[in-house]
């Protein structure tokens, strides 16, 4: 099934790039020994977030990784990683010696580790791989090769080369691109993420729908992420609230890692209105950026509907519902209420006093320009009092 119809010659044009080698299934993680030694990295730095150092994760990576290494743990990352701390762990990889970067966490502890093994390799100022900029200098490229562990389903971040840092002086979340960041290796198992709370287990399932979904929906020629990005979406929706109601259900936990990593094979093609909003938010007030696109999702879509009519019929038809744009649109909104997200942004501590700040913030983010209907400063202004 094709989800966008086009007829023109200019518009049956795209650029194609998808994700790396990946090891996935539960128990895969023993495997780590062995995959550093075949990438030959014997002294990697794990760079994760300090969050996760509260659960017995980090202590595992480092005995697996000692079997055929020497590892240093650093686990400096906020939630929100900010450029500060990606400097930090650099500094922490050259005291190291270290011949390779372990990135792991959900998308904090990723996009950490894959910016610091960037700037391990290539030093100077790391924003001037921030997008726009990025694009000037993308014939740099470090040779610091970077295993990826994911502890969550969601984000995706294993398998992009790109991070979200903030650079809390301005305040923004800025999209650090170099095609060195996206990771040698992947090993995604789903017994990491068997512990990950219910709360943080929705936030991050609607973070991978919200991937797979404005994927899906930005108009460009991309089949092959189209179908991947469909995909997601119906796993997601099957699988999503087994993995709420039981997080120790391993088929559930594993057929949402697999959407995670579908959805950002699929956000090749871009993202749109939820995304560049929810960076903001991010970068304003700190929220969780799975949250925060979940709880813009339903005030998204209805701004786009009339970009993304076509597109909506035949999903639903994929996936089962009654046709048409209000089916999918109950289906969606009826799946957050499901898994516990809030309704309305005030409910996650965003001010109204803040729209037009969020909107000036949110316009030149790269998804911004990617959204299927134009945005501009009102538009992402009513998205927002929409969803208040």
């Amino acid at each position: 099934m094709t989800f966008w119809h086009f007829s023109s010659t200019e518009e049956l044009r795209g650029d194609w790039l998808f994700p790396t080698e990946t090891r996935f299934g539960p128990g895969r993680i023993a495997e780590l020994g062995s995959a550093l030694a075949t990438l030959g990295i014997r002294r990697p730095l794990i760079v994760t977030d300090r969050g996760l150092t509260a659960t017995p994760i980090p202590a595992r990576i480092v005995a697996l990784a000692a079997t055929t290494s020497e590892p240093l743990l650093w686990a400096g990352a906020d939630q929100n990683p900010t450029g500060e701390q990606v400097m930090a762990g650099t500094a922490a990889f050259h005291a190291h010696r270290a011949d390779g970067v372990i990135a792991l966490g959900g998308g904090s502890g990723l996009d950490a580790g894959k910016t610091v093994a960037l700037m391990a390799g290539l030093g100077g100022d790391l924003w001037r791989f921030a997008y726009p900029r990025s694009l000037e200098v993308q014939a740099e490229r470090s040779k610091v090769p970077i295993v990826a562990i994911p502890t969550t389903a969601g984000t995706g971040a294993e398998v992009e080369a790109s991070g979200i840092i903030t650079d809390p002086s301005k305040p923004v979340k800025a999209g650090i691109v170099n095609l060195s960041m996206l990771p040698r290796l992947v090993i995604a198992d789903p017994e990491l993420t068997l512990d990950l709370p219910r709360h943080l287990t929705a936030w991050t399932g609607m973070d991978a729908l919200s991937h797979n979904l404005e994927a899906l929906l930005v108009r460009q020629f991309h089949p092959m992420a189209d179908a991947i990005g469909a995909a997601g979406v119906k796993v997601c929706h099957d699988w999503l609230p087994r993995a709420v109601d039981d997080g120790h259900d391993i088929v559930a936990r594993s057929y949402m890692m697999a959407a995670a990593i579908m959805g950002a094979t699929s956000f090749v093609k871009g993202l749109g209105a939820m995304h560049a909003l929810s960076h903001a938010i991010g970068a304003l007030i700190g929220a969780q950026h799975g949250l925060t696109n979940a709880v813009l999702m339903p005030a998204v879509l209805r701004f786009n509907r009339p970009a993304i009519e076509q597109p909506i019929v035949r999903l639903a038809s994929f996936l089962g519902l009654a046709s048409g744009f209000e089916a999918y649109y109950d289906a969606v909104t009826a799946l957050a209420s499901r898994v516990g997200i809030p309704d309305r942004l005030g409910d996650i501590g965003v001010a109204r006093q803040d729209f037009e700040r969020l909107a000036h913030m949110a316009l030149p983010d790269f998804n911004a320009s990617c959204n299927p209907r134009p945005l501009d400063l009102p538009s992402l202004v009513s998205i927002l009092e929409a969803a208040s």
